[in-house]
């Protein structure tokens, strides 16, 4: 079976966790956080590439205060379902210094790639640094000091895809969250 194949039997075998609307509702209750935090403080949104595009971008149409953005890439899966050790394909922009920043990313799963992008933008000394995503994974997992002050949906301790999650790099474009199968 090629990969193309297995990534539609995935999705049509995949239970829907939850719905374009559920999605949607997430994404306006976090806006509606963030612009409470944000809206006067000049801050930079750093989208955490792949994963963090799709909910950057619905999160940047309902936002109607001024930000700039950026993005890093750094990523512990390259295609896989499981996780390796920590690769950056582009390192934090230098211009974080005094900064309040906002990093966003799809999910929060065992918190290994967001500690480690955190702690590389505190070395810029932002004057603040916060972490929104559109899931978090619920499990007992976390890595130390993994977090995210702004969440907009809790997910079950399985695989997850679908706005931003991918399965083995297919799926992110989906507007809804999808779980595989239970083995």
């Amino acid at each position: 079976m090629s990969l193309i194949e297995e990534a539609k039997r995935v999705l049509d075998e995949a239970d829907c966790l939850y719905t374009v609307d559920d999605v949607a509702a997430a994404y306006d209750r976090l806006a509606a956080a963030i612009t409470a935090e944000y809206a006067e403080l000049n801050p930079l949104l750093l989208c955490v590439m792949n994963g963090g595009l799709v909910p950057t971008a619905e999160l940047m149409k309902r936002l109607t205060f001024p930000f700039q953005l950026d993005y890093l890439h750094a990523t512990r899966y390259r295609g896989a379902t499981t996780g390796g050790g920590l690769i950056w394909k582009r390192q934090p922009p230098a211009v974080l210094e005094g900064r309040h920043v906002l990093v966003i990313d799809d999910i929060l799963d065992e918190g290994y790639t967001l500690v480690a992008v955190r702690k590389a933008l505190q070395e810029f000394v932002p004057a603040s640094l916060k972490v929104a995503v559109l899931a978090e994974k619920l499990h007992d997992r976390r890595a130390p000091g993994a977090l995210a002050e702004f969440i907009g949906l809790k997910v079950v301790d399985r695989y997850v895809f679908g706005c931003g999650m991918d399965y083995k790099e297919y799926w992110r474009q989906l507007p809804a969250i999808y779980a595989l199968k239970d083995q």
